[in-house]
């Protein structure tokens, strides 16, 4: 247990609550702590004991929960959040598939949602449902976009895919198979696991009869590692290309030399060590490492990131909304909403945000940068 500035963490197993004055601003945070998820959660839920206390004058108190990678618990979660705990703003899921039901309450309680899964679905396109949804991870339509042009400029003409049966995936493979024939690239399989599937076995060998140049895997975190193994144990010799879903040292770890060599577009917090020290991408990471260092005595990845990001946006739309009307009343949510909107030039660990009415999410090309593993190590593919 620790003590923290705006006030005693007390810790349960599937939540963090911190005590709370009327007129706080509270944030409600449900990530994939436990479950298929919790590669991405665990390190989300640890980013909390780095977030900021105050923003403009006013205390900052969350109200963390676990959804155990289940979209009916991240729902009895976010609707829990807004209605018992009156929260002005949700984060969250980390996984697509708990996401997208948690917007259908953020749409109710007129509570603006920052989610911190990769599915272009959840903030496209802006509809009522989706007016009071933002994201901080680049839509995977600019990462595959990203990906398959580099994919293409290297010769390979034929690619398979395999990918994780949930909107993750199936949202990669929508882009996947719209962009491929643009560029000149034919998909020869379409595969798809689970991802707490022990084996994929069945689908590698599926890909491999097609005989492909090269395979595209849409998964993240460890999950990731499973297709790519299994490709490599039945004889697979071609270019292996992920997404920035693997951004995680345990990524690395577990794939070992199996992963050696895998190209993927990610973000700048991943390669910041590549760049200039004095990059404004750079800065952003190094800030975020220092704040996370100090609070949890060890590195970061790139899923703690985002919840991180998260905040970096509220923080700066905050003191403005507060001008407007007072936190815990639905005049600030509206206000805070419309701020996010106005965002603009916001250098993030996850891109460059430039926020408006029509786009939600906010990053360009700019945003996206070809990484490498080379060396057992996340490198600036050059």
């Amino acid at each position: 247990m620790k003590l923290a500035a705006a006030g005693l963490w007390a810790v349960a197993s599937t939540m963090l609550l911190v005590s709370h004055a009327q007129a706080d601003i509270k944030v409600g945070i449900v990530v994939s702590a436990t479950g298929p998820g919790s590669a991405l959660g665990q390190p989300q839920m640890k980013t909390i004991a780095a977030l900021p206390t105050e923003i403009g004058g006013e205390k900052v108190v969350y109200i963390a929960l676990d959804d155990e990678s289940d979209p009916t618990k991240g729902t009895q979660n976010a609707r829990r959040l807004v209605i018992q705990d009156g929260v002005d703003v949700l984060i969250g899921s980390s996984l697509t598939p708990v996401t997208m039901p948690m917007i259908d309450v953020a749409m109710e309680a007129k509570t603006p949602i920052i989610s911190l899964a990769a599915a272009t679905s959840i903030v496209k396109p802006i509809d009522d449902r989706r007016r009071w949804a933002f994201k901080v991870v680049p839509n995977d339509d600019l990462m595959a976009a990203a990906i398959l042009k580099h994919i293409a400029k290297s010769g390979i003409k034929t690619l398979g895919y395999i990918g994780v049966s949930d909107g993750y995936g199936e949202g990669y493979y929508s882009e996947v198979s719209r962009l491929a024939p643009t560029l000149g690239l034919t998909v020869t399989t379409h595969e798809v696991y689970a991802r707490a599937d022990t084996s994929v076995t069945g689908q590698a060998l599926k890909v491999i009869a097609t005989n492909p140049e090269a395979v595209f895997i849409a998964s993240a975190g460890t999950p990731a590692v499973l297709p790519q193994e299994a490709l490599r144990a039945r004889g697979y010799a071609g270019k292996i290309f992920q997404t920035h879903g693997v951004a995680t040292e345990d990524f690395i770890k577990l794939g070992g030399a199996n992963v050696e060599g895998a190209v993927f577009s990610g973000e700048a917090f991943t390669i910041a060590d590549d760049l200039a020290s004095d990059d404004p991408f750079r800065r952003a990471r190094d800030e975020f490492v220092a704040a996370y260092e100090r609070a949890n005595g060890t590195k970061p990845n790139m899923f703690a990131a985002h919840l991180w990001d998260a905040m970096t946006l509220i923080k700066r739309a905050a003191p403005n909304a507060l001008k407007t009307a007072k936190p815990g009343t639905p005049e600030f949510r509206t206000a805070l909403r419309d701020e996010l909107e106005r965002g603009k030039d916001v250098y993030l660990n996850n891109g460059l945000s430039t926020m408006s009415p029509e786009n939600h999410n906010g990053y360009d090309a700019r945003s996206a940068f070809l990484i490498k593993v080379e060396g057992g190590k996340f490198r600036l593919a050059r």
